[in-house]
């Protein structure tokens, strides 16, 4: 019974590990085209402050400075649009230079949680047929057995103590 729910454990535990590539695969296909959206959104106003003989500090200088609250709301979005664009950046080049145990290992750290929502609405299971996708189901299913074994002896050993101090050692469940 232990190594059934141990296999049975072991499992559930690999079809689960082994998504994780397709997952952050289709993570970052959502986190490019942020970036994408967001660099084409910085290159129009730059663009813009420019034809107007402006830099982009004296642009978002006339925004913050108008009387109209319109005006500086615009400029304060168009900055955290600025600062995310910097930000999501950095991270899509953290994820394309990482290895298969720096993207599992790191994930929380570049973790969006707008885009990783979004993601996992749309999220399609995938069967593993990448080598990092056949690893992740390997230490998946080893993982899940130890788990799993170690869950099942836990709950056991109650009734084990039980059977024995009743005389039922030859009970095996």
């Amino acid at each position: 019974m232990r190594r059934s729910f141990g296999v049975l454990g072991g499992i559930v535990l690999a079809a689960v590990l082994s998504q994780f590539p397709e997952y952050a695969q289709q993570y970052t296909q959502r986190l490019g085209g942020a970036v994408d959206e967001l660099k084409a959104i910085t290159a129009k106003f730059d663009a813009d402050a420019t034809s107007a003989g402006l830099t982009r500090e004296q642009a978002l200088s006339r925004y913050e400075s108008s009387p109209d609250s319109f005006l500086s709301g615009q400029g304060h979005s168009i900055e955290h649009d600025f600062a995310r664009y910097q930000l999501l950046s950095a991270t899509l080049q953290r994820i394309e230079g990482a290895d298969a145990w720096e993207r599992l290992r790191d994930f929380p750290s570049y973790f969006d949680s707008d885009i990783g929502h979004r993601t996992l609405d749309d999220f399609k299971p995938a069967i593993p047929v990448t080598e990092e996708g056949l690893l992740y189901a390997a230490v998946g299913l080893v993982l899940g057995y130890m788990i799993a074994t170690a869950f099942y002896s836990l709950i056991m050993l109650p009734f084990r103590l039980l059977w024995r101090r009743l005389g039922w050692e030859w009970l095996h469940i």
